[in-house]
């Protein structure tokens, strides 16, 4: 089982994202467990997550959360404007493994 976190300002743009990225997974016959929410509830969450996806809307915190994040073993990016505008799931969840690798 794989473990994605995606976080962003209000975690509302996020949800609709995580969902399409759970029907990609279920399609292809992946087991992941895929949540999102808002950066500042990620900090109190305390499920395990392999991979932290951020919006690109906090884009900026990236070298930040890598910082405090990485060294406990989670892979951190940002997700792709153009495929977080579209809301392709199948993409993010794409990349999003591609990191496990």
């Amino acid at each position: 089982m794989k473990y994605i976190t995606l976080i962003c300002a209000a975690g509302m743009s996020t949800s609709m994202l995580m969902a399409r990225m759970q029907e990609a997974a279920n399609k292809q016959g992946i087991e992941v467990k895929i949540i999102a929410m808002s950066e500042s509830k990620f900090e109190d969450y305390n499920e395990p997550t392999d991979v932290l996806l951020l919006g690109p809307q906090i884009a900026y915190l990236e070298d930040e959360i890598k910082e405090q994040y990485e060294p406990k073993g989670i892979k951190v990016s940002v997700i792709n404007m153009m495929d977080y505008g579209t809301m392709n799931g199948e993409k993010v969840l794409n990349d999003a493994l591609a990191l496990l690798d």
